[in-house]
């Protein structure tokens, strides 16, 4: 049931639709349209310094139904998933899932201003669904290769330590029943696909 046949006002207002979008993209019940504009969840949030939007003002935007500033805000590659907004919030939207659903949908239609975290986490699912982990020397490398290749020398001594003292493997290793979990990946893509 969406938010539309709970509450015709939906309906009614176009702006609210985005809304409506987001919340049913998010996995469970996000109570995003009970959000109450108190700010605890930015005043919680130990990223909130360095966003473009607390997620009080993206919560705004969305019910303005501004989906361009939405998308193309820096919040939600910001929010680090500590769920600390989520905890204190006294209505009980699950905020740090909202951020997951609009990394998504940025991410689809191209909505960012700096494709640095979008690239890292296309590359990350892209990993775990070839080897149903991280790979995190390849995951490194190659970010670092695209968007701080500057950086990347600086970088040798940590990840030869690394490799040294068995923290991290130079080749990719893939779990056990690998085929098991493109199973299960490629009929939540078939749901989603759905909706």
């Amino acid at each position: 049931m969406t938010a539309s046949t709970k509450n015709p006002y939906y309906a009614k207002d176009p702006n609210l639709r985005f809304l409506e979008e987001v919340s049913a993209a998010t996995a469970g019940v996000s109570r995003l349209e009970m959000c109450i504009q108190c700010g605890t969840c930015g005043g919680s949030c130990p990223s909130a310094a360095d966003m473009d939007h607390t997620p009080r003002m993206l919560f705004a935007l969305i019910r303005a139904g501004m989906r361009e500033q939405a998308l193309s805000s820096n919040t939600p590659w910001i929010c680090v998933s500590c769920y600390h907004c989520v905890v204190r919030c006294p209505q009980d939207v699950h905020i740090a899932d909202v951020m997951y659903t609009l990394k998504g949908m940025a991410i689809r239609e191209k909505l960012y201003k700096d494709a640095t975290a979008p690239d890292f986490s296309l590359t990350f699912v892209d990993m775990v669904e070839n080897y149903g982990r991280s790979y995190e020397f390849g995951l490194a490398t190659r970010h670092y290769l695209k968007h701080f290749p500057m950086r990347l020398p600086g970088m040798a001594p940590m990840g030869l330590g690394m490799l040294s003292k068995r923290r991290m493997d130079i080749a990719p290793t893939r779990i056990k029943g690998i085929d098991q979990l493109k199973k299960i990946l490629d009929r939540a893509k078939e749901l989603e696909a759905v909706q």
